[in-house]
């Protein structure tokens, strides 16, 4: 054998070798099955010739996995981590390490898909139970959900909500003027779409006649405490209902929201251990009146039974949400923010109410000895009744910031007289000599500790127990807190032990150099609000990352500011209704949408005030090109947008998509190409080249940043040059999420992925996502017919399963397979979506081989065991589908009555005996979690 060249030798140790799961051979054995030669004879055929890209990605060579860790590690020592005292709802924080090194870095809960399996997902939904639980004390309110994106979308979906449940709404919402800021700009920009007239007043003062809603702020951005009850009183007085956005350490001392008659509460649970991050991602929350739950937006986990009478979670009232309700959806929300909810709620029960309150009755002392040395030093501060912060009067406050920054910590500067500081749970005594000595005072923490006035009015505490579950007292310790973390955990399939076959939602790996550095405190402990010279690494590879996304797209500008791939869709329509609106054409408000597009399109359209119109399509899955003329004449005045995914939902690359976007041009439309499947685009064709205006990305798909079990997700907007005047951040559309540059934390997730992998690596990766798929449908096409192909047979990046035809010939439906799956230890594909009766897979780039074949040997078998049915060997109402999934329990039970063996139920194939799953629960009954909706911790004799 020849020796191996230098090159050759560091090829084979190349990331993209890592990341792309078949090896050469396994390559051409799966093009042996489908009867090609060659990767690009695939491709070839797969993609329409007129959209391909010829020229390669104009990207960086790849780097090693050392070398982009050391590259990044280099943008990272640019930034510069000073003490954040700047408030504006961030706060540092510290994450327990055993919940750092056990969910946040740990592969069990941020590779997992969201809860719509729910027999797979007990772990992450008890969590999440706690999270509601913990959110629903805290604010004194009935009923919360299991987070939103961050406060200050989460205050745009109140706005919203409030608007759904008032009886004879109007049109005004009332913002107090003491609300964050960036809050008051994403309410401005969700409002005006929907017709709502924000007025920014004191709602103790402003007349309310012709208001639906108040917003309040609780403490105020300039940490005054006021009572809430005269507001609420008055606003209820006048016919309008009252959402508070409040914080949650200081709801752990205070007179609780609820408790003063508010109808809604929101708030960012970040400073429950989650990094401030440079913005994100963070869960917000929003709690409110059990009357109006199923007008909350968000998704909701309640507690259900299954088959045997277990105790079990899912997702509650699912039909008011966008994959059911379309444009008359509570939100667009397709992607929440589980992961860092998870963190938050293991927060509150690591630390426990007492734990708590330690820590926040310890930032207020401080707080508390801060002011009386300023005041004795003679400082003005301006605020009277506070929790944590602090606005102080100064003759010059740049001055007094540039004091501060030279003693390593970052202050607030409202205005050029007024400066703000805020505490938290890193506050040290060392903190508060430094913020004195910044401001020329000098004191003693010691002194002043014994005679320090408390800052907050006793009139205001909070008198009631807060976090009375079981669950927020158990788990204190490390070691009881680990094993907890862990039997959540084992109760789920993640990624981590099995291929997650969605389609429609693309799970790949998630590499660990990819993770590693979100938690290096240069990326992860920084304020948004911080001057940019303590940044110039994160810009760095923000604008590093738009760029790369800007020549794989093919659009001309990106916004990284979209915090989900819902935000992107928002902001996306947000740019062109814009774009309309400056050239005097702001009766354009019709939107066309496929009927087999994301439920997310039509509720975003609806939220951009757009009119949905619903485009028809084909026998082959495409768009009906006819039909798409038709409409694009009838509302040819009218016409503002296209809403169409490429490939199509159905899995097929459409082969007149370039005829569909000039059909939509010619009648003065903009085409939003929704990117959701990029994974089959990326090296092979780009959207803004072959005739699309704006497309939002997934980064938690095509992208890598890991779902988390449902969150986090970044959907950044790419667009040509003409729509870029019109993206977040501009006059036109100032802010859609509360921080500048969204998820920023996490961007460096993808920034890794596509320096590691470079043009050449994208471009195999997407390949060999194609290839994955049409060996797959080539394999069970014998057995489940394939709906949709192109024109050469084969399919884009997932195929679909046409179950229909099974179950009017044997009963045995898409839940049954899906349930029967789990007991081959496999998570479910994409059930009945675009298509009712029809399984979706995805298997993307990364498996290898013998996980495609290990999934297809399973769809195989249960095909088998449906055939069994259909012949009478068992009855349709029991049988090892009907029954699925099995837990050890049932297969372990001295009464065994069914017609099958127990071995078959929990070993239907020989390989499961090496590493089986057990499901924590059988199947469960949605309709009485629906009927019986309970949506915080049950009492421990639920267990029983």
């Amino acid at each position: 054998m020849a020796p191996s060249s230098l090159q050759q030798l560091e090829a084979h140790d190349a990331f993209v070798s890592r990341h792309i799961g078949p090896s050469a051979a396994e390559v051409q054995h799966m093009l042996g099955a489908l009867g090609l030669s060659s990767i690009d004879e695939l491709i070839d055929h797969a993609i329409p010739g007129s959209i391909r890209q010829q020229e390669p990605l104009a990207l960086p060579a790849a780097l090693s996995e050392v070398e982009a860790l050391a590259a990044i590690r280099a943008k990272a020592d640019r930034n510069t981590v000073l003490t954040s005292l700047i408030g504006c709802g961030y706060h540092d924080t510290i994450t327990p390490g055993v919940i750092l090194r056990n969910i946040l870095e740990s592969p069990a809960w941020y590779t997992a898909y969201t809860p719509y399996q729910p027999e797979i997902s007990q772990g992450r939904l008890e969590a999440l139970l706690n999270f509601q639980t913990m959110c629903a004390d805290l604010s004194g309110m009935d009923i919360a959900n299991a987070s939103l994106l961050d406060e200050a979308t989460a205050a745009g979906e109140a706005m919203a909500m409030l608007h759904r449940v008032h009886k004879k709404p109007p049109n005004v919402f009332l913002v107090d003027p003491r609300c964050h800021p960036q809050t008051i700009a994403v309410v401005r920009v969700r409002a005006e779409p929907l017709g709502i007239d924000v007025v920014v007043a004191d709602p103790s003062s402003e007349p309310l006649e012709g208001v639906y809603g108040v917003l309040v702020q609780y403490p105020g951005t300039d940490g005054t405490v006021a009572p809430l009850e005269p507001i609420v009183q008055r606003a209820h007085e006048a016919g309008a209902l009252v959402a508070v956005a409040a914080d949650v350490l200081a709801l752990v001392l205070l007179q609780s929201p609820g408790a003063a008659g508010a109808d809604c509460v929101i708030g960012s649970t970040q400073r429950f251990g989650v990094p401030m991050g440079f913005g994100g991602p963070h869960a917000a929350f929003m709690a409110t009146r059990d009357s109006f739950k199923r007008s909350l937006p968000g998704r909701l986990v309640g507690v259900s039974v299954d088959t045997k009478g277990r105790t079990a979670y899912r997702l509650a009232l699912q039909t008011r949400e966008q994959h059911i309700r379309r444009e008359k959806a509570t939100s667009n929300i397709c992607t929440a923010q589980v992961l860092l909810s998870v963190i938050a709620s293991m927060y509150a029960v690591y630390h426990g109410p007492e734990g708590l309150r330690r820590i926040a009755e310890r930032v207020h002392r401080l707080a508390s000895i801060m002011v009386a040395g300023l005041r004795a030093g003679g400082v003005d501060v301006s605020t009277t009744s506070y929790f944590d912060t602090v606005w102080l009067r100064v003759a010059d406050a740049d001055a007094v910031g540039a004091a501060a920054r030279e003693r390593g910590l970052n202050f607030r500067i409202v205005d050029a007289t007024t400066v703000g500081i805020t505490l938290d749970e890193t506050t040290t005594r060392a903190t508060i000599e430094a913020v004195w000595s910044a401001l020329g005072v000098s004191a003693s923490v010691t002194d002043l500790d014994s005679e320090a006035v408390l800052g907050l009015p006793a009139a205001l505490r909070r008198t009631d127990e807060i976090l009375t579950h079981d669950v927020f007292h158990r788990y204190h310790s490390e070691h009881e807190m680990l094993r907890y973390l862990r039997r959540l955990a084992d109760k789920d399939l993640a990624l981590d032990r099995t291929m997650i076959p969605l389609g429609s939602c693309t799970m790949k790996l998630n590499a660990t150099s990819e993770m590693i550095p979100i938690t290096w405190p240069e990326f992860g402990a920084i304020h948004p609000h911080v001057p940019s010279e303590q940044v110039q690494g994160y810009l760095e590879m923000i604008h590093e990352l738009e760029a790369m996304l800007v020549e794989i797209t093919g659009y001309d500008a990106v916004s990284l500011q979209p915090n989900a791939g819902s935000q992107g869709e928002f902001a996306g329509l947000l740019a062109i209704r814009a774009y309309h609106r400056s050239r005097g054409d702001a009766h354009r408000n019709v939107c066309l949408i496929p009927s087999s597009a994301h439920g997310t399109n039509a509720a975003s359209a609806a939220m951009a005030g757009m009119r949905v119109v619903v485009v028809e399509c084909d026998n082959e899955g495409n768009v009906d090109v006819d039909d798409l003329k038709r409409r694009a004449v009838e509302f040819s005045e009218a016409l503002s947008a296209l809403m169409v995914t490429y490939p199509s939902t159905h899995g097929v690359f459409e082969e007149r998509i370039g005829e569909i976007c000039a059909v939509v041009h010619e009648y003065g439309g903009q085409v939003y190409l929704d990117g959701a499947n990029l994974n089959a685009l990326v090296g092979t064709a780009r959207p803004g080249k072959f005739g699309a205006d704006v497309s939002h990305l997934n980064l938690h798909k095509t992208f890598c940043i890991p779902h988390g079990g449902g969150g986090p997700g970044v959907g950044p907007v790419a667009v040509k040059a003409h729509l870029a005047p019109f993206l977040p951040g501009s006059a036109a559309v100032p802010a859609i999420a509360a921080a500048p540059f969204g998820s920023a934390s996490i961007l460096p997730i993808s920034w890794m992925y596509v320096t590691m992998m470079g043009g050449r690596g994208l471009t195999d990766a997407t390949h060999h996502a194609i290839l994955n798929a049409n060996y797959i449908a080539k394999r069970l096409a014998p057995h489940y017919p394939v709906l949709y192909t192109g024109e050469h047979g084969l399919v884009a990046h997932e195929c679909i399963l046409d179950v229909r035809p099974i179950t009017q010939a044997t009963g045995v439906s898409v839940e049954d397979i899906a349930k029967r799956l789990v007991d081959y230890g496999f998570h479910a594909p994409t059930m009945a979506f675009p298509v009712a009766g029809t399984l979706m897979i995805e298997p993307t780039e990364s498996e290898a081989l013998a996980e495609l074949d290990r999934f297809c040997d399973a769809m195989i078998a249960v095909r088998a065991e449906i055939t069994a049915v259909g012949a009478g060997e068992w009855p349709r109402d029991d049988n090892p589908l009907h029954n699925a999934p099995h837990t050890a329990d049932d297969v372990c039970a001295d009464d065994w009555t069914h017609p099958y063996s127990r071995e078959l139920a929990a070993y239907p194939l020989a390989s499961l005996r090496h590493s089986k799953y057990f499901a924590p629960v059988s199947r469960i009954d949605g309709a009485y979690g629906d009927r019986n909706v309970v949506c915080s911790c049950p009492p421990l004799d639920a267990y029983r």
